[in-house]
């Protein structure tokens, strides 16, 4: 089993990755998209999002991190992966995903569905642009409003000379409701020669399970998931291990004791474990983002971890008009 931290502009950044790839389980991410339209992008513009393009393209806890590229003009794409691939990214992502009606507008995104053929040029051009060595992979829906292209987009990207495919098992027009339609995902990987990464409504251990059984994935992306019950990823890999081999003691000292073997039980890691972690968050928000967004970036996370967390319900209601870090300083100091 391969974990894959999903891309989630506004959510999933530099912060919250570092945070819940020390927590454990996830073998490599892929950063927020960044947008490309008609320039050459400067240096900091990547280092700003991509901040882990200081320490080798990883995060604190060691995990790679390919940087996603979003557009749909191929030479332009092209010229931003080769400036980025000179930063020393792990991998260089291209979004044919992403439903927001204001990237879809601007042709980037999951709009780009409609047109295999400019799915594969880009990819190609962005392939020639950047070190053989560079893995580039690519991440798309099912289609725009049905599914009736997937294949045929799927395999434009295969041919572009993309490594690997994220497939979300929606379309643009399902947007995020529930479900996913993992099955629709089974075709694909069956008719692509490189490995497919299925993602989309992956909640649980599972979820996970029948996700991987029923789209014939062994590679997963997990996203909102993760981010509401951040042991996801441990637990999945104690499963999935436990499956095969005996049970062995774990090298990592937040993974022993606290991890919920049991798969039936959520979440996957005790609130006393977790908090530290999100003691961690607030910090490191507190010293990286500007003030106007710090109790924002908090109270955001403690709202998807209210769907597993009756703590975390406690804590946002205690938190939720509070805006000063000095006053959520001492909020953490009493806990």
């Amino acid at each position: 089993m391969t974990i894959l931290l999903a891309p989630m502009e506004g959510l999933l950044d530099f912060v919250l990755r570092d945070v819940l790839t020390r927590i454990g389980g996830v073998d490599r991410c892929v950063s927020e998209f960044i947008r490309v339209t008609d320039s050459l992008l400067p240096d900091q513009v990547f280092l700003r999002l991509l901040p882990e393009l200081r320490s080798g393209g990883r995060t604190f806890a060691g995990v790679p991190v390919w940087a996603q590229l979003l557009g749909s003009e191929p030479v332009c794409l092209a010229e931003n992966a080769a400036r980025l691939a000179a930063l020393g990214p792990a991998g260089i992502d291209l979004n044919f995903g992403c439903p927001a009606k204001t990237v879809n507008r601007h042709r980037g995104g999951a709009a780009l569905l409609d047109e295999p053929e400019q799915l594969m040029t880009i990819v190609a051009a962005v392939r020639r642009a950047v070190p053989a060595h560079l893995p580039v992979s690519a991440k798309m829906r099912l289609g725009v409003s049905d599914a009736s292209r997937a294949l045929e987009c799927a395999l434009a990207i295969e041919s572009g000379g993309a490594s690997e495919l994220v497939v979300h098992a929606r379309t643009k027009a399902d947007g995020y409701r529930p479900p996913a339609y993992w099955e629709r995902i089974a075709g694909i990987s069956a008719a692509l020669r490189i490995p497919v990464i299925a993602n989309g409504e992956i909640w649980s251990v599972q979820d996970a399970l029948r996700c991987r059984a029923v789209s014939g994935c062994t590679r997963l992306m997990l996203g909102r998931g993760m981010v509401a019950d951040p042991g996801l990823a441990l637990a999945l890999q104690a499963a999935t291990a436990a499956s095969a081999y005996p049970p062995a003691p774990s090298t990592r000292p937040d993974a022993n004791s606290e991890l919920v073997q049991d798969a039936e039980q959520n979440p996957s890691l005790s609130w006393q474990v977790l908090l530290p972690f999100i003691a961690d968050f607030w910090h490191l928000v507190c010293t990286r983002l500007e003030r106007r967004k710090q109790a924002g970036r908090l109270k955001q996370w403690l709202n998807f971890l209210r769907r597993h967390y009756p703590q975390a319900e406690l804590a946002y209601a205690a938190l939720r008009t509070l805006s000063d870090p000095a006053e959520i300083d001492q909020w953490f100091a009493r806990q």
